[in-house]
C-alpha cells in the first residue's frame, strides 16, 4: 500500500485523528456546558455523535501512536477495511448532527430570533459547539476518504 498523508501509523495521521478528537470533544464540552441544549433533539444528536466520533478518533490516535513508537505497519487491507468502515460511519453520523445543530442554530439566530429576544438562551455556545462539530467532520472525512483512497489502491 501505498504512503499517503494521513496514513495510519504516520505522524500525520495521528496528527489528523488528535485534530477530530480535540474538535470533537471541544464540541462536547461546549454543548454540555451550555444551559438547556437537552430542550432540543439537534443538539442531543451533536452530544452524541461528538462522543461517538471522539471515542473513535482517540482509539484509532492511540493506535497511530503505538504503531509509531513500536514501529508497526497499519496498512493491512483488514485493518484498512475496518478503519474505512468506521472513519464512513462516523463522518456520515458527523455530517447529520453538524448539519441539524447548523440549521437548528441558524433558525435561532437568524429567522426566529430567538438570541436577540432571549438573552438567557447560549446562543455563542450553540454557535461556537456547531463549528467545532464541522470541524471534527472536516477532519473525520480528510480521514475516510484517504482510508478509502488507500483500500483501492494496489
Amino acid at each position: 500500500m501505498r504512503e499517503l498523508a494521513g496514513s495510519p501509523g504516520s505522524c500525520s495521521g495521528l496528527a489528523l485523528r488528535l485534530g477530530q478528537f480535540l474538535f470533537a470533544a471541544g464540541s462536547v464540552c461546549v454543548m454540555a456546558s451550555a444551559a438547556g441544549f437537552a430542550n432540543y433533539t439537534a443538539f442531543c444528536y451533536l452530544i452524541a455523535s461528538m462522543g461517538l466520533q471522539a471515542l473513535w478518533s482517540l482509539g484509532l490516535a492511540c493506535l497511530d501512536g503505538y504503531a509509531l513508537r513500536m514501529k508497526k505497519d497499519l496498512q493491512s487491507s483488514v485493518l484498512v477495511s475496518l478503519f474505512v468502515v468506521g472513519d464512513w460511519v462516523t463522518s456520515i453520523l458527523s455530517f447529520a448532527a453538524s448539519c441539524s445543530a447548523g440549521g437548528v442554530v441558524v433558525l435561532f439566530d437568524r429567522d426566529a430570533f430567538f438570541c436577540s429576544r432571549d438573552p438567557h438562551l447560549p446562543c455563542g455556545a450553540f454557535e461556537l459547539a456547531t463549528a467545532f462539530a464541522f470541524l471534527s467532520w472536516a477532519l473525520s472525512a480528510t480521514s475516510a476518504l484517504v482510508m478509502f483512497w488507500l483500500l483501492a489502491s494496489p
